[in-house]
């Protein structure tokens, strides 16, 4: 075997604290910052890859956390990258799968920079790496979460006349039903064809509520339905996909591919909402796409509102797809107020723009990392 003519020597982390615009309503919580683990992969070609492992809400949301990321990497999973051949990435990330089990969220943040220096290597784009893109941009959709009607519907007014946004989620769940329907179908009526509404429940209804919530929301003209009950009951996702004519999207359920595939057999939704951070990395969320495609499965970009690298991340791969029926939400850098890279991504006409330059385009702002890098 030929001597490797790049070994990685060292993996720095930092967890990042950035306010966001405005408070950020979850059904499990409401976000007033957003912490992301920022991840730096250094080589002896003195190149340096960038990640980013981003989840919401702590653990509310799901297994792993900012600090437990933090942990697991430091710990487990950069010591087994040190000395190894930088530029063989599916041969690093199998040696990944036997050092830990899970921790999709850190694994992508590590798949991400091992990418993004290696396309530097090159001198090409991650997208390039990734097979090629078929686009320069992605539309992107944004969430109005204040949980104020007329608030939500003077902000969705703005972007569309400043031609940001034409597709709005909304995040429900956390107040009674009927209260939540109420909320949107005022929105949905206020912007009308205008707009695209889609509403994600994020696990929070049983079946039955689903059942009386789903009918409310098709009859008010909503656009799709993301992840209205927990993850794992796939039949009952199912069940309601048959019963519903608006299509039902599954977000948090795809979190494997095992899953991915369990939920095509059963015919479980419409639409796949892909995420790297789930997937475990911008490869590994392509696996999933193909399941999709095969199944004739739509597919929607999704976000865990990282900041611009891991954004950006997932525009490369998503990038790549010929076809994204739903769009994107990569807006979390417009919901932070302020950002650690250099030259943020730009947004316009509806779209997000893909950074030009090698690697993912991006170039971190040090002093910014200094100032916003948790201290304890």
């Amino acid at each position: 075997m030929k001597e490797p003519q790049s070994i990685i020597t060292r993996v720095e982390t930092c967890i990042i604290d950035l306010p966001t615009i405005r408070p950020h309503k979850l059904s499990m919580t409401t976000m007033q910052k957003q912490s992301m683990v920022i991840i730096q992969i250094h080589s002896s070609d003195e190149i340096v890859g960038l990640g980013e492992a981003t989840t919401i809400g702590g653990l509310s949301y799901g297994e792993e956390s900012p600090e437990g990321i933090k942990l697991a990497i430091d710990r487990y999973l950069a010591p087994a990258l040190i000395r190894e051949d930088a530029t063989n990435i599916n041969r690093l990330l199998l040696k990944l799968s036997k050092v830990a089990r899970g921790n999709r969220f850190a694994k992508s943040g590590i798949e991400t920079a091992l990418l993004d220096a290696q396309a530097k290597r090159l001198k090409i784009s991650v997208a390039t790496l990734l097979g090629g893109a078929v686009t320069d941009s992605l539309p992107v959709l944004w969430t109005l979460a204040s949980g104020v009607t007329e608030k939500d519907i003077d902000e969705a007014e703005k972007l569309l006349s400043l031609k940001k946004h034409n597709t709005f989620k909304l995040k429900i769940g956390s107040l009674a039903p009927e209260v939540d329907i109420a909320h949107v179908s005022s929105i949905k009526k206020a912007l009308g064809q205008r707009a695209r509404i889609t509403v994600d429940i994020n696990q929070a209804w049983s079946e039955s509520t689903a059942k009386r919530g789903i009918a409310a929301l098709q009859d008010a003209g909503v656009d799709l339905i993301e992840q209205p009950i927990d993850k794992n009951n796939h039949r009952g996702l199912a069940r309601l996909r048959k019963q519903f004519i608006v299509p039902m999207m599954a977000d948090e359920a795809v979190d494997t591919l095992e899953n991915a595939f369990d939920l095509a057999t059963l015919g479980a939704c419409d639409v796949f909402a892909l995420k790297i951070a789930k997937s475990g990395g911008p490869m590994s969320v392509l696996k999933v796409a193909r399941i999709a495609e095969a199944s004739g499965i739509s597919l929607y970009g999704g976000t865990m509102l990282e900041g611009s690298i891991g954004s950006v991340a997932s525009a490369h791969a998503f990038s790549t797809l010929s076809h994204l029926e739903w769009g994107t939400e990569l807006f979390g850098p417009l919901l932070l107020t302020d950002d650690i890279v250099i030259n943020p991504p730009k947004f316009e006409n509806y779209q997000m723009i893909l950074p030009e330059g090698p690697g993912l385009g991006l170039e971190l702002d040090l002093d910014k990392v200094l100032h916003y890098q948790r201290r304890s």
